[in-house]
């Protein structure tokens, strides 16, 4: 077990239950939570179902920035029932256009030694200022809210010892890069990555912001930077000072696994179609036609991100080939560059300025055309997120972005024969707060607005003694939440679960056969319970619960892979789904989709220490017995004997 470290002090300190080993579930106070519109109204939906009437944390936050475009009124809608609800809840509002959650988080809110649970994946960007921010599913969060602890397992603990400084050109987004190219998208559940050694005090905060952001994608738990000098002069620069605590680990900490990096040997790298640890060199990709470049997203849209860029591009025009376009990730970075005339220098090299929110980032939007070639400073490259089937979206750096958006072609920034601009750190943020509501007073009489398309979170009924289940889809490995659920023109339906119910893994749907919402639908109705099928890292990228709520909704009792990631398992606990593991992994290739599976006396085999034992007979006739695994603590298989945690609340 780790000691001396920062993330086992901050847990000691908000530590509830639980046994401090490695693995064993523990529960811890949680001080903030944020929530997004995408995930958000479901979660005060289910807020709302527990009869809370206010909520019990230090602070909470309601942040739209993914639904921002209003075709038709379900986006709207759910503004107004978000805004009424945080009112009445005793949450903070941040309204569209205020900026994106993780971003506006950082400069208003982030305080370093807290707690933070988001219902978005995205939510460790705070530990770029020495907070424990961890993304969980919206009802995990809902919970918080509510006043009860977070449950999570036990870490271990990746010390990432850095040494050196980057060199002109190079950047924190390399830095994850580089560290996605070492630990890959999987593997890594239950892992917390801390940051530690001399060259981290070479990185400013939206710097360090930038690193646990991505690390999202690594799929640990968070990531975490101290709490120093840095992190002071950015809350004095944001006229927070009186929130600053300075959180280190000790001299003589001990990690479970050590990784050791020079910042000065990070090169400029890319993550190539489509997986954010599908990662090369710039330099080998030198000359490739690039159509389409786009600079924001939570990962990469500071004032200094985009200060780098305008440099870059003054006084010179985007290739004619090119499109750019530029999204600001907070109102106060938009305002301070249109202020210090970077906007200007922007527009007048051929820009385009977008709203500053998620927008392109979760496919709402600047979709690239077929077969060419769009680089994006995000976080995530998953086959199709763009919105263009078959796209090819590589991740990069700002200043990669603005070489090619220079060039038309991808381009080694340090090739350009450019000075690397000087950008000096920010001493006093333009701080304007008037498009965050605070909540009203606890005794005010709030009227909650719900138009038409406000659903409810939907009613499952209790594991049953037997579970006579029909495999209804058998996937592969990295099977995304995007994969599962998608985002795009899809997301508005967020809070009508019958409708979003009908796009579960839209992308395997095949002309002319019936979806696997209709598949999934028939068995249901039938009587028997759908299983679903799957490989490695299953349940990888984005929080949404959805992905677990519409399954449950569709007749879903059981999730069999080799490993399923942790936002996404704990996601299918809290809606009554069980998460299971092949105890021998050939046994996938003996299962085929419509195969039947039987698991009988189920609630007596979860009571005990024992693999769960299950029948399968394939569509051809042939029978076979298979052993399954789990990690379920007690708490996870109440729930699920339940039918979910809101049975139980």
């Amino acid at each position: 077990m780790a000691k001396g470290t920062i993330v086992q002090k901050i847990i000691d300190k908000h530590f509830v239950s639980g046994e401090k080993t490695v693995g064993c579930p523990v529960a811890i106070r949680i001080d903030q939570t944020l929530t997004q519109d995408a995930t958000g109204t479901m979660a005060y939906l289910e807020l709302e179902a527990m009869k809370v009437p206010r909520v019990k944390t230090e602070l909470s936050v309601s942040y739209v920035d993914h639904n921002m475009m209003q075709n038709g009124p379900e986006n709207r809608n759910d503004h107004l029932y978000l805004q009424s609800v945080a009112a009445a809840k005793g949450v903070y509002f941040s309204r569209p256009g205020n900026g994106i959650c993780h971003q506006v988080h950082l400069e208003r809110f982030g305080e370093p030694g807290k707690t933070l649970l988001g219902s978005d994946s995205h939510t460790p960007t705070n530990g770029g200022i020495g907070m424990m921010a961890i993304g969980a599913g919206g009802l995990d969060v809902a919970q918080a809210m509510a006043g009860v602890p977070f449950r999570m397992a036990y870490p271990k603990v990746i010390g990432v010892k850095l040494t050196g400084s980057l060199s002109p050109w190079c950047s924190a987004k390399d830095v994850i890069l580089k560290l996605l190219e070492i630990l890959t998208t999987k593997g890594n559940v239950g892992s917390i990555v801390e940051y530690f050694g001399t060259g981290v005090k070479s990185l400013s905060v939206p710097q360090r912001a930038t690193i646990t952001n991505m690390g999202a994608e690594l799929g640990v738990t968070t990531s975490i930077f101290p709490s120093d000098a840095n992190t002071k002069a950015f809350l004095d620069a944001q006229k927070r000072d009186d929130k600053w605590v300075e959180i280190k680990a000790d001299a003589d900490a001990e990690y479970d696994r050590v990784i050791e990096l020079n910042l000065a040997s990070v090169e400029p790298m890319a993550a190539c179609p489509s997986s954010p640890d599908n990662i090369k060199r710039v330099k080998e990709l030198n000359g490739i036609k690039v159509e389409q470049v786009i600079i924001g997203s939570c990962t990469n849209s500071s004032v200094r991100d985009l200060a780098i860029v305008a440099a870059m591009l003054k006084d010179r025009h985007v290739h004619d080939k090119v499109t750019l376009s530029i999204a600001p990730g907070s109102r106060q970075v938009l305002e301070m560059l249109s202020r210090n005339g970077m906007l200007g220098d922007l527009i007048a090299a051929g820009a385009r300025v977008l709203e500053s929110g998620c927008g392109p980032c979760i496919g709402q939007g600047q979709s690239p055309a077929d077969t060419t070639v769009t680089l994006r400073t995000f976080n995530r490259n998953f086959a199709g997120r763009t919105g263009t089937k078959g796209d090819q979206a590589y991740l990069v750096s700002p200043e990669v972005a603005a070489a090619a958006a220079l060039t038309g072609v991808f381009t080694d920034p340090r090739e350009l024969g450019m000075k690397y601009p000087e950008i000096a750190e920010v001493k006093e943020f333009l701080v304007n707060d008037n498009m965050i509501i605070p909540p009203q007073p606890a005794e005010a009489s709030i009227e909650i607005i719900r138009k038409p398309t406000i659903g409810r979170p939907p009613e499952n009924t209790a594991l049953p003694q037997n579970i006579t289940g029909e495999v209804i889809i058998k996937v592969g490995d990295k099977i995304t939440t995007d994969h599962i659920m998608p985002a795009g023109i899809h997301l508005k339906l967020r809070s009508n679960i019958p409708a979003y119910s009908k796009v579960v893994f839209e992308c395997f749907n095949e002309d002319g056969k019936p979806t696997f919402a209709e598949r999934a639908a028939m068995v249901r109705d039938a009587g028997r319970h759908g299983i679903i099928v799957g490989r490695d890292s299953y349940g990888q990228g984005s929080s949404r619960e959805h992905a677990a709520i519409c399954p449950m909704f569709l007749g879903i009792k059981g999730v069999i892979a080799f490993a399923i990631e942790r936002i996404h398992a704990a996601n299918l606990v809290n809606f009554g789904i069980l998460p299971l593991v092949f105890a021998n992994q050939a046994d996938y290739d003996k299962i085929n989709e419509k195969d039947a599976v039987l698991i009988e006396n189920i609630r007596e085999q979860l009571a005990v220490d024992k693999p769960v034992k299950a029948a399968v007979q394939n569509a051809s006739g042939g029978e076979f017995e298979i052993e399954l695994n789990h990690n379920l603590s007690e708490e996870d298989i109440r729930l699920i004997l339940a039918g979910g945690s809101l049975n139980c609340v």
